[in-house]
């Protein structure tokens, strides 16, 4: 009796709103209309302590906070990890006034290609590969994305049988002004360690393996998130002007890979708070 009462409840307050507001309910705690122009989305907690810690006015929406950063209105979201979650947070984005989204976070590194990247190091990438599932769910079922897309052959098949996931890997880019505002002012803060750099976006953090890392390496990647792909793909989708700076935390298959070594790098932190500081400073010419 008391579930059913619960229900009922729900479905009267339901009527009162649309499906575009009920999904922005469930997955964002909030509303449409407190959602600003120029969202910043972080996925670990360093950086969204750090972003938060430094709004002037701020009031927290649900999962919201707003408030002002370099005197720009912004909110700020917290994405979990992962494609699924990136993509339905722009789901919900694309429900709102949000026309800007930009993610700031960590990502590894491929040293020793023409960059030369190290930890600490700003990446802003040109363009992701879609290694991932959610894009490629995307693309399935909304086929009118192929035709817009370009694509290379699956580079693993160079170095082991593609016995699952597709012979194809497309390619998605960023809005071209945002990555020349971040990348602008990365050169005039910290121009030795700013660089744009090719992507590619995984779901399997913990596979990435002697042969995937050799694959990434013939295409000159020289970073790897979790992701940016459906970030740029959804921003071409439903005209949202996306992009990425990310700050180089490891790099796979070295001293410094997270997964055999307990040593932190100096500059881990430290390349933190410089793509902060870029992304804070950018604000007004994005705005």
């Amino acid at each position: 009796m008391k579930n059913r009462i619960k229900s009922e409840l729900l479905n009267l307050g339901l009527k009162f709103i649309n499906v575009d507001q009920k999904l922005i309910k469930i997955f964002l705690d909030t509303i449409p209309s407190n959602i600003n122009e120029i969202v910043i989305v972080p996925t670990i907690k360093y950086i969204m302590k750090k972003l938060v810690n430094k709004l002037n006015n701020m009031s927290k929406k649900g999962r919201v906070y707003n408030g002002l950063l370099n005197n720009v209105r912004v909110s700020i979201i917290k994405c979990d990890v992962g494609c699924p979650n990136m993509a339905i947070l722009l789901e919900c984005l694309k429900r709102t006034k949000a026309k800007k989204i930009i993610r700031i976070d960590i990502c590894g590194g491929i040293g020793e290609l023409a960059n030369n990247i190290d930890i600490g190091d700003i990446i802003i990438p040109n363009l992701a590969y879609c290694g991932d599932g959610t894009s490629t769910q995307y693309i399935l079922t909304q086929p009118d994305l192929v035709n817009q897309l370009e694509s290379i052959d699956n580079p693993i098949g160079q170095f082991q049988n593609i016995i699952a996931g597709g012979q194809k890997i497309f390619i998605v880019r960023p809005d071209e002004n945002l990555n020349y505002t971040l990348y602008n002012h990365g050169l005039s803060e910290i121009k030795a360690q700013t660089k744009k750099v090719d992507l590619w976006t995984t779901d399997a953090l913990f596979c990435e393996t002697y042969e995937f890392l050799n694959a990434v390496r013939s295409k000159d990647v020289e970073g790897i998130d979790m992701e940016s792909s459906i970030l740029f793909l959804l921003g071409k989708k439903y005209n949202l002007h996306t992009s990425s700076i990310l700050s180089v935390s490891d790099l796979p298959g070295t001293k410094y890979d997270i997964f055999n070594s307990n040593e932190i790098h100096p500059d881990l932190e430290n390349g933190m708070d410089k793509a902060i500081k870029i992304l804070i400073t950018s604000l007004p010419k994005m705005n």
